[in-house]
């Protein structure tokens, strides 16, 4: 089975820290676009960050540019969503997705999901 599991949500006050994960099984990470987004209450999904499968630099959405960074070990077959100086308006639930094509085509490209874990940055 095709499988993607996020974890690394919960509260945290504003300013602070989480690392989130997304664990693969079933296949290969390596061979397939990643994606982070997000959808906060109320309100559209957002794209947060993404990496295609040939590497190079992640694409970011601006409102995290220079907070979150993008990560994942081959070895683990899991990636990551790094988030520094969190705002109370990066609380929403975060899901991972794969694109088999390899390339960044946004979330109607994505092939398989996550069930999302949640962050909220709270004081």
């Amino acid at each position: 089975q095709l499988q993607l599991v996020e974890s690394g949500g919960g509260l945290v006050q504003p300013g602070g820290s989480l690392t989130l994960s997304c664990a693969a099984s079933g296949f290969a990470l390596d061979y397939y676009a990643i994606g982070w987004f997000r959808q906060a209450p109320g309100k559209e999904r957002e794209g947060v960050s993404c990496e295609r499968s040939s590497g190079g630099l992640p694409n970011y959405a601006d409102s995290v540019k220079g907070r979150f960074t993008f990560s994942r070990n081959t070895a683990k077959n899991t990636a990551y969503l790094q988030m520094n100086g969190l705002k109370p308006e990066d609380t929403a639930v975060y899901y991972c997705a794969v694109d088999a094509s390899g390339n960044c085509l946004g979330a109607d490209g994505m092939d398989i999901w996550g069930r999302g874990t949640l962050v909220t940055v709270s004081s």
